[in-house]
């Protein structure tokens, strides 16, 4: 029987570029000390982004709709259907805030929702079709899994057919949101009403065999184990073996305040760092992994570029979900270019496929802000 590696032979053999077990995974997840994880993360994200420039995007998330048939109980944004919070932003108030992004130099919204129960498939693809006629240079990365998945159960279509006429009104990518953990019985213990793995990976499968592309998430800090957040990683890297359409990969702590939730004591820095480098290590056919500084503010962001992260992530102009369970951090496109530029690194701009724009914008942001709901119109039950 051959002997199991040592936490530190797992290290030089993530280094040296070869794949890990998911019993390596979890061995360093319960074992390996911050500092070799970061150096380990840190050499595999320069073998694989020699440049000497890291990256940043500018885009705004616009939360179409706060209401959600789905019963999540670590989320703080969404309203149960006949909510009289619940709202629905009309066409109008959408261009708005997209052409503010277009104006401080973004080139992509954002479009995420909750799970409406109301709408047919012709009110979204009506939707992205305004947005395109109005900006087309815009790239519209919206509508996660768990939105996809619904509306094929809302209009009784097949999969392939909701995205290819999603795709033909004007969506450009999918974000990778709602993935939590991928784990059955961890989506099961904290949520009701909503896509469950294999269904969630296989949005992302049928977008990717469409020619789509999409990012990759895990919040984490919550029910799972140390095994589970392998798992995770461990069925996303199957995924991208078979089609390799995601883009970029991006982990978070669970953020407890004004959840159902709230008992749970939040995951620190240390956890952060610790799955992000490990992250790094094991999805080696990710090409990029992208810092939460929105969780964890500007240093520990900063810090992640050390942890196996090439990317700063975006401006983000606007931020609804994570900013109504109590996180508030907010960084103006100084202090991220700034972060990077101490790092010794140039920082570069670029869109959702991970290119780099060329026309850099200038530097001068507002302080992003949560301006959810002054242009919103009442959901009507």
């Amino acid at each position: 029987m051959i002997a199991p590696l040592s936490v530190s032979d797992i290290l030089d053999k993530a280094v040296a570029g070869e794949r890990l077990s998911p019993e390596e995974g979890v061995r360093l997840l319960q074992g390996a000390d911050l500092a070799s994880l970061g150096r380990a993360a840190h050499e595999v994200t320069c073998r694989l982004h020699p440049e000497n420039y890291r990256t940043y995007n500018i885009d705004r998330n616009i939360n179409y709709t706060n209401v959600c048939t789905a019963v999540c109980d670590f989320c703080a944004f969404y309203r149960k259907p006949k909510s009289d919070e619940g709202y629905v932003l009309d066409l109008d108030t959408i261009l708005a805030k997209t052409a503010e992004t277009v104006e401080l130099g973004g080139e992509q919204i954002l479009l995420q929702g909750g799970l409406h129960p109301d709408f047919p498939l012709e009110w979204y693809e009506d939707m992205l079709r305004g947005i395109k006629a109005e900006f087309p240079q815009v790239n519209i990365h919206g509508f996660s899994p768990p939105e996809i998945y619904h509306f094929t159960k809302l209009t009784k279509l097949p999969l392939r057919t909701v995205l290819q006429r999603l795709r033909d009104a004007g969506l450009g990518s999918l974000p990778g949101g709602g993935a939590e953990i991928l784990v059955d019985r961890v989506r099961k213990e904290i949520t009701r009403g909503k896509v469950l793995t294999d269904d969630w990976l296989e949005v992302s499968r049928v977008w990717h065999q469409l020619g789509g592309r999409s990012s990759a998430t895990m919040m984490f800090g919550h029910v799972e184990t140390l095994e589970e957040r392998i798992e995770h990683l461990e069925r996303l890297r199957q995924v991208q073996d078979e089609t390799g359409g995601f883009t970029a990969f991006i982990c978070w702590t669970f953020q407890p305040e004004n959840t159902d939730m709230s008992h749970i004591t939040p995951a620190g820095a240390h956890d952060y760092l610790r799955t992000n480098a490990v992250a790094r290590l094991y999805l080696d056919n990710f090409a990029n992994l992208q810092s939460s500084w929105v969780t964890q503010g500007l240093k520990i962001g900063q810090m992640a570029l050390l942890y196996g992260a090439n990317d700063m992530g975006s401006l983000m102009i606007e931020e609804n979900v994570v900013a109504e369970a109590g996180t508030v951090h907010h960084l103006t496109l100084e202090q991220i270019r700034g972060a990077i530029s101490e790092l010794g690194y140039e920082p570069r701009q670029r869109n959702v496929f991970y290119e780099l724009v060329d026309r850099e914008v200038p530097v001068r942001s507002p302080m992003p802000e949560n301006r959810q709901n002054p242009t919103s119109l009442p959901i009507l039950n």
